[in-house]
C-alpha cells in the first residue's frame, strides 16, 4: 500500500509540474503585480478555453496530491 501511494505521489507531482508549465503566464512580473495584477487576483479576468481546462486539471491534481500525501503520512 505504501509503495503504491508513493508511486502515485510521484506521478501526481510530475503531472502537476507539466500542467503548470503548460499554462500561460498571468502577468508581466512585478510590474503586472503593481499595475494590473489585482484584477486577475480578484477574478475580473476569467480564464476561457484551454486555460480553463488547465486550471481545473491543476486544481484537481493538487487536491489529489495533498490527499495522497496525507494518506502516506497516516500509513
Amino acid at each position: 500500500m505504501h509503495t503504491f501511494l508513493l508511486i502515485s505521489l510521484i506521478v501526481l507531482s510530475v503531472l502537476i509540474i507539466a500542467t503548470v508549465l503548460m499554462q500561460e503566464p498571468k502577468s508581466a512580473g512585478l510590474s503586472g503585480a503593481i499595475s494590473g495584477g489585482a484584477e486577475q487576483l480578484f477574478g475580473k479576468s476569467k480564464a476561457r478555453g484551454v486555460e480553463l481546462i488547465l486550471h481545473r486539471v491543476t486544481l484537481i491534481l493538487s487536491v489529489l496530491f495533498f490527499v495522497v500525501a496525507i494518506l502516506i503520512a497516516k500509513f
